[in-house]
């Protein structure tokens, strides 16, 4: 049965609100469930998913990963690492991520000329009234100017390239690098042709997604995310409407709340992300969760 919950309307983003790429996508998957989350503050202690144990799991896995990433272009020994794992999962993991360093030429100990990196980065930039802020996993500079940025995904699922394409991390990021990266250029604007993006997922090591960038891409983000931030400061409280997309809610920590349901959703179950809706869940579970940092 579920308890009664004062929930008193928030009509206004709290002071300082700065937007990022999980909040945006939240608005976008559920603008109740953003009402619920930013605007509330509400912590709500459904799981997101059965079996629990499993899950915590998985996740912790995923945290552990990032976290030798984070380590290793902090300067850490990869071998130093690698005596740290016990698990023969995440072992494999490591073993597939320094390969692929190897063949990106990420590691700065190598002989030649690798490129610049510049791990665990953070920026933001204003967007008419509004500020925008993006973590990045890893950014590398080569000579003339071209920049690559990294994101690590630990996720079960390998998601199509439609789906990531229409994620709000994908947008966000090579907009938010060009518009406020000049720190990382000697001061110069950054071209945003000159801007890709690679998602590397742990569990399909040898199926990397490269996004390329374009001006026209740039100016079609900046009119979209204008757009975006400005439909979200201007709904009354009671616009921010449950999602139309019901499956969705069974993997949502808030389904109860809103009387979508009581039982997470079957972690095994998970189907593929990026199937058409009304023939998937479009289940994250851990692809934005895991080593997202609200800034």
């Amino acid at each position: 049965m579920n308890m009664p919950v004062n929930l008193a309307p928030a009509s206004a983003l709290p002071a300082g609100f700065r937007f990022s790429q999980s909040s945006l996508q939240d608005y976008v998957d559920c603008r109740r469930r953003f009402q619920l989350r930013y605007l509330q503050n509400l912590a709500w202690p459904a799981l997101q998913s059965e079996p629990a144990l499993e899950n915590e799991r998985f996740m912790l896995r995923g945290s552990l990963f990032h976290q030798l990433t984070q380590q290793f272009f902090s300067g850490v020994p990869a071998d130093r690492l690698q005596a740290t794992i016990v698990d023969p999962h995440l072992a494999g993991w490591w073993d597939s991520f320094m390969r692929f360093v190897r063949q990106e030429k990420l590691d700065q100990r190598l002989s030649g000329q690798p490129p610049t990196l510049f791990a665990e980065k953070s920026f933001s930039a204003a967007l008419g009234a509004h500020r925008l802020v993006a973590q990045f996993d890893l950014i590398s500079s080569s000579p003339p100017g071209h920049f690559i940025i990294y994101d690590w995904k630990t996720s079960q699922k390998r998601p199509r390239r439609k789906w990531l394409a229409e994620r709000l991390q994908t947008r966000l990021y090579p907009y938010l690098l060009t518009r406020a990266g000049v720190s990382l250029n000697s001061g110069a604007l950054i071209e945003p042709q000159a801007v890709e993006m690679l998602y590397w997922f742990a569990a399909f090591p040898e199926q990397p997604e490269l996004f390329p960038y374009s001006q026209a891409d740039y100016d079609r983000e900046a009119a979209f995310l204008t757009s975006l931030l400005d439909e979200i400061t201007r709904l009354r409280p009671d616009q921010f409407n449950l999602t139309p997309h019901v499956e969705r809610c069974a993997f949502c920590v808030y389904r109860s709340l809103c009387n979508r349901g009581e039982r997470a959703g079957s972690f095994e179950a998970a189907p593929d992300m990026g199937v058409p809706a009304g023939g998937s869940n479009e289940i994250l579970l851990d692809f934005e969760q895991i080593a997202e940092i609200e800034l």
